[in-house]
């Protein structure tokens, strides 16, 4: 904690400081300070105007809290935004996408995709995101110029895939990768075996025994669909997560991402295992995958973080809509209007996600020590008054068009509703250019 002679780098006035940790508490007339990139300082606004600040930034009628965790996406996907809508799962995928990505995705699509990804996600009030796509390195390097935080899971399937041509190839290269940014301040590296339908019992283990070596995460789609746990159990005999349990996947360690079949055998797994569950209730919705039941989970111990999806599936990467559907389905699936309150919708998509991906000491609240991964958003709008709980207004009345201003690590990367790192302009330009190639418009 700073003396008052201690120079801030940044001192923010907000009106409400929602910090998640402790849980369900709102401060009013507080401030935060960050020095070297890290929350220093929390406490009374009077208090705080005390301290030497090298910038003081007053943010009325603003809600100061902790930067949103996309804990499931594939982020360059974003240039294959409405290719394919209004289909099921394996249909959208075997016969739309498997076959635009064999035509399309290379170095420059996943390059100028995750930059569009980066940017719609700083714009919404993200932070921090989790990727799961071809060609890793082109993202971690993406990543690494916007200044914004992530996880990138490295993609193994059990046949060729843009940039590697085995599942063992893209084993090598992703411990290649884990070694070349293991230091990285904002980039964590993962392994992410797409899902059980497609990465064999083999690979799997290959995956753990280096998982556990590294202690690296694993991120992989699991019971996304009836048919897969169907199916599942007529090829193998047991259910995907029971298969999982027996190859030793199952663990703090597991993102399982989808989770819509739940059994009550499932939640014994889950529970006993301490695995993590990555709910994407808007992409399930659209492919008509089922429903996870967020409550139950949540009331029996599970750690439940949320995330977008691709923007193929979804199609937008909203964290914050996508939190709103979560608590609203929420309480659909449980039958209960206390399901998933606002309060904990929040904690699920800032500190579950930290949580999720094993960053809880570095983000997902603000505390002190903590990184200064921070969001402000703007509650002074038409559609927001009168602010009688502020959280509750953020996620039930408010859109991602209220993100004003957003810090990682202390670095504004979002002024006013304005990047300042990327070319918004050119963005949309380059994504244009490439919807004309893909739908024929132009010579590839």
């Amino acid at each position: 904690m700073p003396t008052p002679t201690a120079a801030l780098d940044l001192l923010l006035l907000p009106t409400w400081l929602v910090p998640v940790e402790p849980a369900g508490v709102v401060l009013k007339e507080h401030a935060l300070g960050i020095r070297d990139g890290r929350i220093v300082f929390i406490g009374p606004r009077a208090a705080a105007l005390k301290f030497n600040a090298t910038e003081v930034r007053e943010l009325p009628d603003m809600l100061l809290a902790p930067g949103l965790i996309n804990a499931h996406g594939h982020a360059a996907m974003t240039l294959f935004r409405g290719l394919a809508d209004d289909l099921p799962l394996m249909t959208w995928l075997e016969s739309h996408i498997w076959p635009a990505e064999a035509k399309w995705v290379d170095e420059a699509f996943v390059r100028d995709g995750t930059d569009l990804a980066i940017a719609e996600q700083i714009k919404g009030g993200i932070t921090c995101f989790s990727d799961m796509y071809f060609f890793p390195k082109v993202a971690s390097e993406r990543v690494h110029n916007s200044g914004i935080r992530a996880q990138i899971a490295i993609p193994i399937l059990d046949f060729p895939i843009p940039g590697a041509g085995s599942a063992d190839e893209a084993i090598r290269q992703g411990v290649e990768l884990f070694g070349d940014l293991k230091h990285h301040e904002r980039i964590k590296i993962t392994f992410g075996p797409h899902a059980p339908y497609t990465v064999g019992d083999e690979t799997l283990e290959k995956i753990r025994v280096i998982a556990e070596e590294l202690d690296a995460s694993i991120h992989m789609h699991v019971h996304e669909t009836a048919f897969e746990v169907q199916q599942s159990v007529e090829q193998c005999g047991e259910r995907p997560l029971a298969r999982l349990g027996r190859l030793g996947l199952l663990g703090p360690r597991l993102q399982a991402v989808h989770m819509t079949q739940i059994s009550d055998e499932d939640l014994v797994l889950l529970v006993e295992s301490n695995t993590h569950v990555i709910h994407c209730p808007e992409s399930n919705l659209k492919l008509a995958s089922g429903f996870c039941p967020v409550e139950r989970l949540w009331q029996a111990g599970v750690n439940v973080a949320v995330g977008t999806d691709g923007a193929a599936s979804n199609s937008d990467l909203d964290l914050l809509g996508e939190t709103r559907t979560a608590a609203l389905l929420a309480k659909a699936v449980a039958g209960s209007a206390t399901a998933l309150d606002a309060h904990r919708a929040l904690r699920m998509a800032t500190l579950n996600g930290a949580r999720a991906l094993g960053i809880e000491a570095e983000t997902g609240s603000l505390e002190v020590g903590k990184a200064a991964d921070i969001v402000a958003f703007d509650l002074s709008g038409l559609a927001q008054q009168p602010v009688y709980d502020p959280v509750s207004q953020l996620i039930y009345a408010t859109g991602r068009d209220c993100v004003k201003h957003l810090w990682v690590a202390g670095k504004q990367l979002l002024d006013d509703r304005r990047l300042t790192r990327l070319d918004e302009a050119q963005l949309c330009a380059t994504a244009k250019a490439w919807g004309r190639r893909i739908s024929g418009h132009t010579e590839s």
